[in-house]
Formats: C-alpha cells, structure tokens, sequence
C-alpha cells in the first residue's frame, strides 16, 4: 500500500452538491491509482449550521454514488482536543497570542476601514499585551480568542499541483483568529490541524479553498509539520458561466437521484467536468477512469455545466445497464408513479424487466423510464390529441378496427410475430398500406403515437388487454361522430 492519503472533508451544511462529489471523485481517482489510502472527514465545527441529517444525507450520497473510503468518517467534533492542545502549544511558543478585543472594537475599526475603502486588517493591538495586562483584561471579564503571529513582510507561496505556484503577500493575511473565544476552532486552523495529524499527503480540493491554503500553509509551518502537496480544481459554472445555483437545474446527488438519474452516469459525466482522459473519450468506467486519472489533465479554467450532456449520457446507461441491475434502480419510481405497488412477486418482476427492456430505449432518465411504461400497467389513458387528428378521425378508421379486432381474436397464439403477420396478411388483403393499420392500433393501446414495436406492445399487454382497448378506441370514435 502506497503512502499517499486523501481525504474528502465535506460539512453537513447542507446537501452533497455536484461540486462536493467531484471533489471527492478526483479524489477517490487519484488515491486509487496511486493505491494510497481515502479519509472521509466530517467538518462539522460549525455548530449553528451542521445538522446530523445533513450527515445522513452525505454519507447516503456518497454510498450511492460507490464511493467507499478506507478511514473514518471522523468528526471535527469529536476533536476538540486535538485542536486546544496544538493552539496551546502555539501560545507556549510564543507562535501564537490571546487577543481581547471585543466585537464591538473590531467591529467599529472594520467600519472605519470600510469608510476609507480599505480591506480591514487586525492591527495587532494584543500582540505584545504584557502578562499584567492579559491579567488586567481577563479580570474585567473579557474572553480572548488566540491569534497566530503571522510574518508582516515577504510572501507565502502555493505551489499547487494544477495552477502551479500561486503568492500571497503576507502584508495582506493578518494575525487571524485559530481558536475562537468559546474554544471551537476557526475552519482554517481545524482543517491544516486535521490534514497534518492524519498524515494527509495530498489535499485535493475546490478553488474557492485557495485563499484559505496560504493562512494554513502558516499554521503548518507554525505547528512544525510537512506540508501536504495543494490541489485546487476548477469551479463549474452554469452555461452562461454564472455561478451554478438551484435556478439552473438540479445541483445535489439526492436532487439527481430523485430526478432518476443512475450513478454511473453522474460519475462518468461529473469526471469529464475539468478533467480529460485524452483520445476523446466521453464514455468510462470507474476503473478506466481510475487507470487514466492524473492531476495533470485537470483544467485550471473553470468547467461548463450542461445539463443536456447529461441526460444524453445518462440514457447511454438506460440502453447499455445490466437489466437486472436496471429494473432495481427503476422499481422506486414506478412506485412512486402508482405502476406498481409494495414488493413484486418473481411474475410481476419478470413482466416488470420485459418492459423496461421495450421502452428504455428512448429514455434518458428513470423517470422518464417509468413515463413510457405507464400503459403498459394503466388502461385508462387519454388519446394524444395529434394522434386523434391523425389517425382516429380519417374515415373508415372504426371499421378498419373492428376488422382487425376480429382478427386478434381468432389468433390461437398471440405473439409477436402471428400479430405481425396477422397485420400484413389484412394490410395486402385490403390494398391499404401497413401504416395505415398500425397507427390508429398503436394510439388505440396506448394513447400515444411513439414508443416501442407495435407487436412487442401487443405481446407484452396479451390478447385480452390489447383487444380491450381497440374496443374501447372504436367506442371512442363513434362516439366523435
């Protein structure tokens, strides 16, 4: 086992969105194929927006998606300690100082700062207090957070994996607060505290995480470990390159779950957002993204969200999915859609497989899956209004109906091809073309003018269904007379 660790550290501030998951599949993808180690690690320090079903909700998201981790999940909360005992040792070293000043202090200089059009930048004001005058202030009741003593001059350099060195100037990055009054840990020192005593070797995260990485890079240099190589991926944007919100579509792995997508499909098309595995390749398998996964061939520019991509890859799953495996993923959403109800018996599942197999074919997602099954289990449908025009109200169409209902009847075998061949023996008996019968038949058992093979939909639904319902189109259409 290689000695490369990852972790993947969401906070349960909410639900799993796209970019969450794809920080975590670069992740699962580069430790993978380095045969290293994957930590799953709860940031839930923030104590007024974490919620224990936000964590539910990860853990659920990331199981469903098949990401399996080989440690944790760990939990910020559980470590306080850790993080007290390191800000001590800081303090000890004269590395760090409590601060006293109050919110309402800090406050009133931001304020002023802001009326100047400056950015705020702490001062200093407790960085050199005397120990009579920490014992002066601690005896008017302030509390104090600490704050890392932080170099005023010179700069911090990134040097990250996919954009390359990236400086910070120093004169800009205050001595900002590592331990909160309340003794929480701000995010950044949790986070480079969590990274170092885990041994992470690589941190692979999202852009927006850069501007935290060089106040971490001074806490480790501080604290006196190795640092972690920094990985920054690009943002994904909505397609007119705005910052993607709900308004542009689903945006979390439940939405796109409940949206009847399957997991492999969002893997594969959230993989090709700012990574290329070359040669043109749009269609992987997690091993063979695994196998061609680099941190060189991440973008630095931001990644284009496309929902039609999407869908159109996510059919490519419906049609290529092992049947059994896709009937499983369906079942919910024919549930939920009132085809079927509680568990199948082995009849109902094998009819319900048959036709998932007729109807996939079109499909891009499990709900629309469902959609196109519906008259394979309702009777009761309306007439596409179109297909009314077309193909119910052309004269003789009631008759031509009746004739063929006949004709059903006296089948012995009812199937798919003594139905066809039913259909052409009638269509030259009569001299009237082959379409001409089957697409008032097809909008007569269906409702719809689309769909599968006309005698597949026949042998699915069985002679007394299909009989049934040509009966009750002949009904339908006399009564438009």
């Amino acid at each position: 086992m290689s000695n490369v660790r990852v972790r993947f550290a969401p906070s349960p501030t909410g639900e799993l969105h796209i970019g969450g998951a794809r920080t975590a599949l670069f992740n699962l993808l580069f430790v993978r194929s380095a045969g290293g180690t994957f930590v799953l690690r709860i940031d839930d320090t923030d104590l007024e927006r974490s919620r224990a079903e936000y964590i539910d909700k990860l853990i659920d998201s990331l199981h469903w998606l098949g990401f399996e981790w080989d440690e944790g999940p760990y939990y910020q909360s559980g470590r306080i300690k850790e993080y007290t005992g390191e800000a001590e040792r800081l303090l000890a070293e004269n590395k760090a100082y409590r601060c006293y000043c109050s919110v309402e202090d800090l406050a009133r200089a931001r304020d002023a700062a802001r009326g100047e059009n400056k950015t705020f930048l702490y001062p200093g004001t407790c960085r050199n207090l005397t120990p009579a005058a920490e014992e002066s202030l601690r005896k008017e009741g302030r509390g104090a957070v600490i704050r890392l003593r932080t170099p005023d001059h010179g700069t911090t350099v990134v040097d990250d994996q996919i954009r390359g060195e990236v400086s910070f100037e120093n004169e800009m990055l205050d001595d900002f607060i590592i331990l909160k009054s309340n003794g929480q840990p701000t995010y950044n020192f949790a986070s480079i505290v969590d990274d170092l005593q885990m041994k992470i070797t690589d941190v692979i995260r999202a852009e927006e995480h850069l501007s935290n990485t060089p106040r971490q890079i001074l806490c480790a240099l501080a604290l006196g470990y190795e640092l972690p190589r920094f990985s920054h991926v690009p943002m994904i944007l909505a397609p007119d390159r705005s910052k993607l919100s709900k308004r542009h579509g689903a945006t979390s792995v439940e939405e796109f779950y409940n949206e009847g997508y399957l997991p492999e499909a969002l893997i594969n098309y959230i993989a090709l957002l700012g990574w290329s595995p070359g040669e043109d390749r749009e269609i992987l398998s997690l091993e063979e993204m695994i196998e061609s996964f680099t941190l060189q061939r991440v973008n630095k520019t931001a990644a284009i969200y496309d929902v039609a991509k999407l869908a159109w890859m996510n059919g490519h799953y419906i049609r290529e999915y092992d049947p059994e495996k896709l009937a499983e993923a369906a079942l919910p959403f024919f549930r939920k859609r009132g085809l079927v109800e509680g568990d199948l018996p082995a009849e109902g599942y094998d009819y319900l497989k048959k036709v998932i197999a007729a109807v996939r074919e079109r499909a891009r997602t499990l709900v629309e899956l469902a959609d196109a099954a519906e008259y394979f289990y309702i009777g009761r449908f309306e007439y596409d209004p179109k297909g009314v025009k077309k193909a119910f109200q052309k004269e003789g169409t009631a008759e031509l109906l009746r004739t063929l209902t006949g004709e059903l009847r006296s089948l012995e075998t009812f199937n798919m091809e003594s139905t066809e061949a039913l259909y052409h023996a009638v269509s030259e008996r009569s001299g009237l073309s082959f379409g001409r019968l089957i697409q008032p038949t097809r909008l007569a058992i269906t409702g719809r003018m689309g769909g599968p093979g006309l005698f597949e939909i026949m042998e699915l639904l069985g002679k007394e269904k299909t009989i049934a319902r040509m009966e009750k189109a002949i009904g339908y259409i006399e009564s438009l007379n």
